[in-house]
């Protein structure tokens, strides 16, 4: 059980929010064009590329998890949350439909308490961070104690940076001495609660009291049917399933491929750098990375793929990006079939008819990471079209590394975030990227239009009988 909070605790956190309400005040005051200067200066202040690989190495020496190399790519994603975030409307009226007569008006959501994961102390910080200031919301952090540090650095410099511009720096605020119960505190004070990580976060905020948003587990899957290019898909998976050493719930961790096409995958994610585990080496794998009860242990997530196989008592060459296993089967009693969070992907095989591939991606969502996310490489529009209709996901991919592309990319449309709403399926409130519009909250002037009434016989079709309205 979590430890009661302390009167210490008490007191940082009524110092915290009484800053908190004083930023809140002034931040509500600025216009579009105030906020959108603070979001670049707080953007830059960390997403510039001597900080940002400061703050990658700091953040993976801290924590002991993650890649140094693919990690730092994730400065670009700041660059897409400011994209974003720069060409929208926030202050006063952001839509008007005359014919409806409608209009509405932005207004901030307040105080928002935002829960920060081991694997991102720097990122997440930041994307929120500029929403929020573009929201004109301030931010409270709770961060993860694996990785405090880091996200104290990311969340000074945006401060300072507030600083420069003439803004408060308690505009972005964090808990100094993270806990499970400060953060319930600051859950439960705070107007809306953001929640990025692990199952356990997500079920807290949503059980504090407070509005929240949260995300799912992932356990992405890609099928590659008989149109797939061998070459190009098998590339796409090596950089989803090595970014950050797979430590993101949107790293690939299923394969389904048409038999026509299976052994030139193989060969080719060999290529890619993959190493196919023999039946031994897969069966040691499972033994350090589940136990009996099918949990996942944690001291082989996010690991390098040589430093996997050596805790699961085997080596192999230094130049292997990720490994693979052949699947055994998908069901609640396979384990390789669940997520995996680290750098090891499952290779499943499907024949024939394109419903079984469906029905093996049904069969793998059964198991764990409904909601989240699927992906495709396909040519033929029919399979990505009933893959769509069929999939219980928020999101699908089609040729894209999932990886980089679920959270928003410069080559696809999605809105970039590092949090990532799974709907009902995942226990979630929105099946979609959390981004501006969540941050907000939204006034509708409602003016009078021509009465738009149809009849009953256009309502009621075949049902309406007038004689029954006499």
């Amino acid at each position: 059980m979590a430890k009661e909070i302390t009167q210490e605790q008490i007191q940082e956190l009524d110092e915290l929010f009484a800053k908190a309400r004083k930023a809140a005040e002034i931040i509500a005051s600025y216009d579009q064009e105030k906020v959108d200067r603070l979001c670049q200066a707080v953007a830059w202040s960390v997403a510039n590329k001597k900080t940002f690989l400061k703050l990658v190495d700091m953040g993976i020496e801290e924590s002991g998890l993650g890649d140094p190399i693919s990690r730092q790519g994730k400065r670009f994603k700041i660059r897409g949350v400011l994209r974003d975030a720069l060409r929208a409307k926030s202050v006063g009226v952001i839509e008007e439909i005359p014919e409806k007569g409608l209009v509405k008006i932005a207004k901030p959501v307040g105080i928002i308490g935002s829960l920060i994961p081991t694997t991102n102390p720097d990122l997440t910080p930041a994307g929120q961070a500029i929403y929020a200031i573009k929201a004109r919301d301030v931010l409270i952090f709770s961060p993860h104690p694996r990785s405090k540090d880091t996200t104290f650095e990311t969340v000074r410099l945006m401060r300072e940076a507030l600083e420069k511009e003439g803004a408060p720096a308690d505009i972005l605020q964090s808990i100094t001495n993270p806990s499970v119960a400060m953060t319930q505190e600051l859950m439960s004070r705070s107007d809306l609660v953001i929640a990025t990580g692990g199952r356990p976060m997500v079920r807290a905020a949503y059980s504090s009291g407070t509005p929240a948003y949260g995300s799912g587990a992932g356990n992405a899957t890609m099928i590659f049917d008989e149109t797939t290019n061998v070459e190009e898909a098998a590339h796409n998976t090596m950089l989803s399933k090595t970014s950050d050493y797979g430590s993101g719930c949107s790293a690939d961790g299923n394969l389904v491929v048409h038999e026509s096409i299976y052994e030139n995958m193989l060969e080719q994610l060999q290529k890619e750098g993959g190493y196919l585990a023999n039946d031994e080496e897969r069966e040691s794998l499972r033994k350090v990375m589940w136990d009996d009860e099918f949990h996942r242990l944690s001291d082989t997530v996010a690991i390098a793929p040589q430093q996997l196989a050596q805790i699961a008592g085997f080596s192999i060459p230094a130049d292997r990006k990720f490994i693979m296993v052949i699947g055994d089967g998908i069901g609640p009693e396979y384990f390789f079939c669940r997520e995996k969070l680290t750098t090891l992907l499952a290779v499943f095989k499907y024949e024939g008819e394109f419903e079984n591939a469906l029905n093996a991606m049904r069969g793998i969502y059964e198991i764990g990471g409904k909601g989240h996310s699927c992906g495709i490489y396909s040519f033929d529009d029919e399979h990505i079209m009933r893959l769509g209709l069929a999939a219980p996901v928020s999101r699908i991919m089609v040729r894209q590394p999932q990886s980089k592309a679920n959270a928003g990319a410069f080559n696809n449309g999605m809105p970039m975030t590092s949090s990532m709403g799974c709907g009902t399926w995942g226990g979630n409130i929105v099946s979609e990227n959390i981004a501006l519009k969540h941050y907000m909250n939204t006034t509708w002037v409602s003016r009078p239009i021509p009465e738009d009434r149809p009849s009953d016989e256009e309502l009621f079709g075949d049902f309406y009988d007038p004689e029954m309205e006499k």
